[in-house]
C-alpha cells in the first residue's frame, strides 16, 4: 500500500510525494523548493510560513482539505497572536502531512537569490602546473617493428625525458586516436609520471578549477593551466542550506534522518558538477580539458564531500577521519566528469579548523611569517590563526550563526533587499541605511526611485546597527536597551523590548533585545578565542589583523574595532583580504610546490581547543561589554511588591 501523499508547491509548480507524518519543510527540501529556514527546521527562526491552498486543483489532480495537515501547534498559535499578519498561515517545519496538498510559498518565505560576493581579486600567482603537454609523433608500425600502441607512446615520451605510465582507462581510445591523427598526438602528463589525456596534435587549452566549499556559498575559479590566467569564475548557494543553516544543524540532520549524510553529499556533488559543466560549456571546452581540481572547505564540508559521516565532528573530542592532503580521481567519487580529472583537497588543521583556513594561511603566509599577524575567518564557527616570530597557533570559536543574520528576529542572509549598512544620528536618533542591490542610502532620492523595501537585516547590517546603538547610547555597556532616550521608537512584542529600525507598516524591521544578546554572545566567543591564542604566544598587540572570507570582506573595519571583536585592535590595523581560502586554493592549483608548502606548514601549526581552556570563560564574560557606549549601566526601576501578611 502506497502511504505517500502528493504535495504540490506554488508558485514553483514543483511536486513531490511525501510520507505520512513528514513535515512540509522536509518534503519541500526533497522537492527542491527553496523555503527560508535559518534554524534548519527547529521552529526557532519563524520564517518558513506557508499557506494551505484548500480546494480542488484540477491542474495537479489534488483535492486539498484542511484535515490533510496536522493541527496547529502552540508555537504557531502564540506567533499568530503576537502578529495577526500570520493568520491563515502555517510554519512548514511544524506542519505534518496527512493527505494530498497544494502549498503556496509566499514571497516573504521564499529563499531569495543570494547576493554572493566571492570574486577573486587579481593575484600574481607563481606557475608550475601539475599538467605538462608533449607533442608526440608515433612511429608507424610494421610487421617487422610492431610494438604495442602503449609502448610506442611511452617510447616517444621517453625521448623527451619523461618516464610515465598509462592508465588502463585510456587504452580504449588510444589506437583509434593514433589511426585518426596518423600518430601525431598531444599527450597530457601529470606530475611528469602519468599520462592522463590524449588529444589530436595542435593547440590545446588545459584548465583547472579551484573550489571553495563554504557552508553558505560555493565559489569556483577556472584557470588556464598553461599560462595561469583566470578564465572563468562563478558562485552559488550551497544547496545543503535546505538541510540546516549552520554546520551543527547539518550534523544534527544527519544524526536524526536516515541516509541524511548521503543526501548532503549528493546535494553538494551535484551542484559542483553542474557548475563545472556550465563552465566548460561557456568556455567551449570538452570535459577532458579539465584535468585538475583543488578544493577547500571546513572539516564538516570536507567529510560530507568525500561521503564521510560528519557525526564525530558534532561531539567531543571532534575527531576527523583524515587530516592529510587527499588526491582522488573524479571517477572514484562518482562525478560526471572526465574520469582522470584529479580532485585534491587541502589538509585540515584540526577538528574545527579546516582546509579553508589552511588555504587562507597559505595565501597570507609571507605576511604572517614577517610580523605578528592575526588571521580570522568570521562565520558560524570562527577560525582563528595567530602567527608571531615563526610560531603559528590556531583555534576555533563557536560564534553561532548570528553574524550571518540567523538567530536575529529580522535576520536574513546577504540577500537582495537585506540591510547591509546602518547609520544612526547621535542627536536625533534618525536611522539611515543601505540595502543590498541599491547604491543609494535610504534618505537619498535615488533610494525612493528604486522602490526597494528592506526584507530584513544581514550580518554586516546588524553589527553596524548595534555599534551605532552603543555610540548613541541606545544600549548601555551591558547591552541593555536605554528606552528613555527615545520612548517613541521602543515597543513590546510579548515581554521582549524592540527598537523600530525601519518603519514599513506591517513589514517594519525591528531589532529586539534578544538580537543584541545573540551578537553579544557571538562577539564574546570570538574575542575569547583570540585572547587564548594571545596568551600562548605572549602577544599583547598585532601588527595586522586580516579578515578573511566573504563576510569579513564586507565588514567595515571601524565597526569591527568598535564592537570589540578583536582585543586591542584598532581600525587602521584591520584589513580585509577577501576570499583568502579561494586565493590559497588557486595558488595550490597553479603551483605544485605550494602543495608541499602548505602540507609542511599545517604540520607545524599548534591547534588549541578552546573548550578545554580554563581561562576561556573569564575572557568570554569580559568580552560581553560594549565599551563604546557612554551609558555604563542603568538602575533597576522595577518596583518590588511587599508580601502582605496573611
Amino acid at each position: 500500500v502506497d502511504d505517500t501523499q502528493q504535495i504540490c508547491f506554488t508558485p514553483s509548480g514543483l511536486k513531490h510525494r511525501g510520507e505520512h507524518g513528514e513535515t512540509l519543510l522536509q518534503v519541500a527540501q526533497d522537492a527542491g523548493v527553496a523555503i527560508r529556514s535559518l534554524c534548519g527546521g527547529y521552529g526557532q527562526c519563524h520564517q518558513c510560513w506557508v499557506e494551505i491552498s484548500e480546494g480542488k486543483h484540477s491542474k495537479f489532480g489534488v483535492d486539498c482539505k484542511a484535515e490533510n495537515v496536522s493541527g496547529m501547534t502552540s508555537l504557531e498559535r502564540q506567533l499568530i497572536a503576537d502578529n495577526p499578519s500570520y493568520k491563515g498561515k502555517r510554519l512548514a517545519c511544524q506542519t505534518c502531512i496527512q493527505g494530498d496538498l497544494v502549498i503556496d510559498v509566499p514571497e516573504e518565505s521564499q529563499e531569495h537569490k543570494a547576493y554572493i560576493s566571492k570574486k577573486n581579486a587579481k593575484q600574481n600567482y607563481s606557475l608550475s602546473s601539475a599538467i605538462s603537454l608533449f607533442d608526440c609523433e608515433l612511429e608507424e608500425s610494421t610487421l617487422e617493428e610492431n610494438p604495442s600502441a602503449t609502448e610506442n607512446l611511452l617510447a616517444q615520451l621517453e625521448k623527451q625525458g619523461i618516464n610515465a605510465k598509462v592508465d588502463f582507462i585510456l587504452l580504449t581510445g588510444l589506437q583509434g586516436l593514433i589511426r585518426e591523427t596518423k600518430g601525431n598526438i598531444t599527450v597530457a602528463v601529470r606530475d611528469n609520471n602519468e599520462v592522463v589525456a590524449l588529444y589530436p596534435q595542435g593547440k590545446q587549452q588545459i584548465i583547472g578549477a579551484a573550489i571553495d566549499i563554504g557552508s553558505t556559498t560555493l565559489a569556483l575559479y577556472i584557470y588556464d593551466l598553461q599560462n595561469g590566467r583566470l578564465v572563468y569564475e562563478s558562485s552559488a548557494m550551497n544547496p545543503q542550506i535546505r538541510y540546516g543553516e549552520d554546520l551543527m544543524s547539518r550534523v544534527s540532520y544527519v544524526m536524526m534522518n536516515k541516509d541524511g549524510d548521503k543526501k548532503l553529499t549528493q546535494a553538494v556533488r551535484t551542484k559542483i558538477t553542474d557548475m563545472l559543466h556550465e563552465a566548460c560549456k561557456i568556455l567551449e571546452l570538452q570535459w577532458d580539458k579539465l584535468l585538475e581540481i583543488v578544493l577547500v572547505g571546513n572539516p564538516i564540508m570536507h567529510h560530507i564531500f568525500f561521503g564521510i559521516s560528519p557525526v564525530e565532528l558534532g561531539q567531543a573530542p571532534f575527531t576527523v577521519a583524515t587530516r592529510n592532503w587527499r588526491d582522488v580521481d573524479a571517477k572514484d567519487l562518482g562525478f560526471d566528469l572526465y574520469a582522470k580529472t584529479r580532485m585534491s583537497f587541502l589538509p585540515l588543521i584540526g577538528g574545527h579548523v579546516g582546509a579553508d583556513t589552511a588555504a587562507a594561511y597559505l595565501s597570507q603566509m609571507d605576511i604572517m611569517h614577517s610580523q605578528t599577524t592575526l588571521l580570522v575567518d568570521i562565520g558560524t564557527n570562527a577560525e582563528i590563526v595567530l602567527a608571531k616570530e615563526g610560531r603559528v597557533y590556531a583555534t576555533s570559536s563557536p560564534t553561532g550563526p548570528a553574524f550571518e543574520g540567523a538567530e536575529i528576529s529580522s535576520g536574513v542572509r546577504a540577500t537582495y533587499g537585506a540591510i547591509e549598512r546602518v547609520r544612526i544620528d547621535k542627536d536625533t536618533l534618525n536611522v539611515r541605511y543601505k540595502v543590498i542591490g541599491c547604491d543609494a542610502w535610504s534618505d537619498e532620492p535615488n533610494f525612493e526611485l528604486a522602490q526597494i523595501k528592506a526584507i530584513g537585516i544581514c550580518g554586516s547590517g546588524i553589527i553596524e546597527a548595534i555599534v551605532s546603538f552603543a555610540e548613541a547610547g541606545v544600549i548601555d555597556q551591558s547591552g541593555l536597551f536605554v528606552e528613555s532616550v527615545a520612548p517613541e521608537r521602543f515597543s513590546k512584542k510579548g515581554s521582549t523590548t524592540r527598537f523600530l529600525l525601519v518603519d514599513q507598516g506591517e513589514q517594519s524591521i525591528y531589532v529586539e533585545q534578544v538580537d543584541i544578546r545573540s551578537i553579544q554572545l557571538a562577539k564574546a566567543a570570538l574575542s575569547a578565542g583570540v585572547s587564548i591564542l594571545m596568551d600562548y604566544l605572549e602577544c599583547t598587540e598585532f601588527d595586522q589583523v586580516l579578515l578573511a572570507g566573504a563576510f569579513g570582506a564586507h565588514l567595515d573595519a571601524r565597526y569591527v574595532a568598535l564592537l570589540d571583536i578583536i582585543p586591542t585592535s584598532t581600525e587602521e590595523k584591520i584589513i580585509s583580504v577577501g576570499n583568502a581560502a579561494g586565493i590559497g586554493a588557486s595558488a595550490a592549483l597553479l603551483d605544485v610546490s605550494k602543495r608541499k608548502t602548505i602540507i609542511d606548514a599545517v604540520d607545524k601549526v599548534v591547534k588549541i581547543e578552546t573548550a578545554t581552556e580554563p581561562k576561556f570563560q573569564q575572557y568570554f564574560v569580559d568580552a560581553m561589554k560594549f565599551s563604546v557606549s557612554p551609558v555604563k549601566g542603568q538602575k533597576n526601576n522595577k518596583v518590588r511588591r511587599r508580601k502582605t501578611a496573611p
